[in-house]
């Protein structure tokens, strides 16, 4: 390709595991820059004059109400109008921390959950029904056993006409946005097993997977189905990529036998439904993602996000390369906090070159720290620079024929 692309033309031509112009260089997540930002119109703007390939993500979007769901995105958690909540807080009297206490009433009986106040808990005196805090510091899960999941499902309702037409409403300048820059428009979050542990608990999870496997397989459906639901939202509005987040979904958690049991057919549907609607499916897997390589080939996965070659527990760039390429775009490739935030120049710069040499040829790499740039000091707004300047210099150096299939 001699004409320089626009950026969606970039990113899709990598996703669809074609030889872009150059290497794209696209932020998974860039908190940084992103709550410097006033809206998501001036996130997209400020990352164009970076340089990057940036992408506009319908799901980043505020929905009307945040405060039961601070790990999902997009569209609000409803639950059954008939579901009463009520919280409550505990003071112990053995100077522990408060304990922090919720109760749903539904139609089907009583659901509670217990959390610990500690000093770092974000949420004041208030707990979500979603969030990565409840896994260490519940005393309670809200979920106990099977007989919780009937009561459970009153929380998990699909979106309602309403929010599906108000999001609707929301989505349009975004999209119109993305014309505009002729930029790729993602959407998401979908979830399963991430939210499974946030109801249930990590390790009774991996436990009753053992012990009780019909139980895992009755919550990760009702989660599905739910999840689902709120995935057609996403691709009726329309998105060039629906992405699923399963940070909770790898090998550190499933070994490939429950992974293939309890993951994977929610994983086919979802891509299913996904290429139905014209859409292309990203999967975030950040750590221990070597022992799934062959069940994400199986899967139908357009893009694998989050390839870490430092905190990704034996992640081997060449042979990610060697096994997937050619059939599944890669998205990464260099560590975000230890190498670009606690990084010199000269370790940024050789991660950058590392990652592009290994990945990049034949196309279907698309560059990005993984995860996350939190920091906003001006250290690592430095380091960022140096990134993106060394991205510059190399990503035009891999241009090489396809890899064989």
């Amino acid at each position: 390709m001699e004409d320089k692309l626009s950026s969606r033309e970039r990113m899709m031509a990598a996703i669809e595991r074609r030889e872009p112009d150059y290497v794209p260089l696209c932020f998974m997540i860039f908190s940084a820059l992103k709550n410097k930002c006033k809206d998501l119109s001036e996130f997209v703007e400020k990352q164009l004059e970076f340089g990057l390939d940036a992408v506009v993500d319908l799901s980043a979007m505020p929905p009307p109400e945040q405060t039961e769901h601070t790990d999902l995105h997009g569209l609000p958690v409803r639950f059954d109008s008939r579901v009463k909540v009520n919280e409550w807080i505990e003071a112990r009297t053995d100077q522990g921390c408060p304990l922090l206490h919720k109760e749903y009433t539904t139609p089907a009986g009583k659901l509670k959950t217990v959390v610990r106040q500690e000093e770092d808990w974000l949420h004041g005196d208030h707990i979500p029904l979603f969030d990565d805090y409840l896994i260490p510091r519940s005393e309670k899960f809200l979920v106990s056993d099977r007989s919780d999941l009937e009561r459970l499902e009153y929380l998990l309702m699909p979106p309602s006409e309403e929010d599906i037409d108000e999001f609707g409403k929301a989505a349009q300048p975004l999209k119109e946005l993305a014309r505009e820059r002729d930029l790729l428009v993602i959407g998401g979050w979908g979830v399963e097993m991430d939210a499974a542990c946030w109801l249930y608990g990590m390790e009774n999870l991996i436990f009753a997977a053992i012990d009780d496997p019909e139980f895992v397989e009755e919550i990760a459906k009702l989660i599905s189905r739910w999840n689902q639901a709120r995935m057609q939202v996403f691709l009726d509005v329309g998105v060039d990529l629906f992405i699923r987040r399963g940070w909770y979904e790898s090998a550190d958690f499933w070994p490939p036998d429950l992974y293939r049991q309890f993951v994977l057919p929610s994983l086919q549907e979802e891509v299913r439904m996904a290429h139905q609607a014209g859409a292309k499916f990203g999967y975030i897997l950040t750590t221990s993602t070597m022992p799934l390589l062959d069940i994400l080939l199986e899967s139908g996965i357009d893009v694998l996000i989050g390839i870490d070659p430092v905190q990704g527990r034996d992640t081997d760039l060449l042979e990610i390369k060697r096994r997937l390429g050619g059939k599944i775009c890669l998205w990464g490739g260099v560590n975000g906090f230890v190498t670009v935030e606690m990084g010199e120049k000269e370790e940024i710069e050789n991660a950058v070159e590392t990652a592009i040499s290994a990945m990049a040829p034949g196309g279907g790499f698309i560059l990005s720290p993984v995860d996350n740039i939190r920091d906003t000091s001006e250290e690592v707004w430095k380091n960022v620079q140096i990134m993106i300047e060394a991205w510059k210099k190399h990503r035009t150096t891999a241009r090489h024929p396809r890899l064989p299939e």
